[in-house]
């Protein structure tokens, strides 16, 4: 044995320096490697999920976890929404006929200090001319991206529009319906119990836009409107009732998925309490709400109708014969 030689250990050999320093290197990168992928993860999140950690960050505790999906946080690319940032707001959308009282409503509506709901915006057709521009207007309103008269100095707890069923929300109701579903946006249905009444309303008001009463202009005008006595075409009364009631049936059937409530105009003349529940419905302290919009229709039918002998032997003896006796609608 040479004499330097020394007894080998009982252990493994130690590596030399430079594998060793290979080793660190690797296990280094590794650790770089895992880090950045996470930081990276979490930056997807953030960025794919704002609307999510702002509900985290925003939600208050008394909110019932079932209504979560239905209340938003918005962020609003043209505003601050500032201190009323972490107030949450409900989508909701009011869908309804011509003549249906829609418009009374609306101002019952934006009466509230905490409701903004922004009228007919699908009356122009630019925006309800395919659904790629129905679904842009919607993500531009719903993001609180809107400005109309309907603004609140207050905070906006509830956020929405109304819009007829001829004005493309029937004609793409699966891609409305999978829409309102996925963005959590509650419905409104108004409508009108007594057709016939809707019917004599929608006459007047096409005499009053096409006669132009007032100084040549367009002008609603109650006074004026309650002396007009349309003449009803009795021979399509009783299909046209019945287009009419279809419509509303399938209305209900394609959008029964939806958080949704039906009412109907003669309930909220008969009893205001039904404004309680649509506050409710909506998320919003309940007060009482006023509207200046008068009536223009209040006479007995009878009145209301030039050839109502006519229309009275039509309707006797059918499902429809109610609507006559207007105990339906009480002022």
């Amino acid at each position: 044995m040479h004499p330097y030689s020394l007894k080998s250990s009982k252990g493994a050999p130690f590596p030399p320096r430079p594998i060793l320093v290979v080793l660190i290197a690797i296990f280094g990168f590794y650790v770089c490697y895992i880090s950045f992928n996470q930081i990276t993860l979490e930056n997807r999140y953030e960025e794919n999920s704002g609307e999510v950690q702002a509900e985290i960050h925003c939600r208050k505790p008394r909110l019932p976890h079932e209504e979560l999906r239905y209340v938003h946080f918005p962020k609003p690319e043209s505003y601050s929404r500032g201190e009323c940032s972490c107030n949450p707001v409900r989508s909701f959308v009011l869908v309804s006929m011509q003549r249906s009282g829609s418009g009374w409503f609306e101002t019952l509506l934006n009466s509230h200090p905490n409701i903004s709901s922004n009228g007919e915006i699908f009356n122009r057709v630019d925006r309800r001319e395919n659904i790629s521009s129905i679904l842009q207007t919607l993500d531009k309103l719903y993001n609180l991206d809107w400005f109309t008269s309907a603004a609140k100095n207050e905070c906006t707890a509830a956020f929405g529009l109304k819009w007829m069923l001829n004005q493309g929300f029937m004609d793409h109701h699966d891609d409305i319906a999978n829409y309102l579903n996925k963005k959590g946006v509650s419905v409104i249905f108004l409508f009108r119990k007594n057709t016939l009444r809707r019917l004599i309303s929608v006459l007047a008001n096409d005499y009053d836009r096409d006669a132009k009463q007032l100084n040549g202009t367009h002008k609603s005008h109650a006074e004026i409107l309650a002396k007009f006595k349309p003449v009803l075409d009795v021979s399509n009364l009783i299909p046209n009732i019945r287009n009419a009631e279809k419509y509303i049936r399938d209305c209900l059937d394609h959008f029964n998925t939806i958080r949704h409530m039906i009412l109907y105009y003669e309930d909220i003349v008969r009893n205001r309490n039904a404004l309680f529940q649509v506050q409710e419905f909506l998320g919003v302290p309940v007060r009482k709400l006023v509207s200046r919009q008068v009536k223009i229709h209040t006479s007995p039918l009878p009145g209301l109708v030039r050839n109502w002998d006519d229309v009275s032997n039509k309707l006797n003896g059918t499902q429809y014969a109610h609507f006559l006796d207007g105990a339906d609608y009480v002022r």
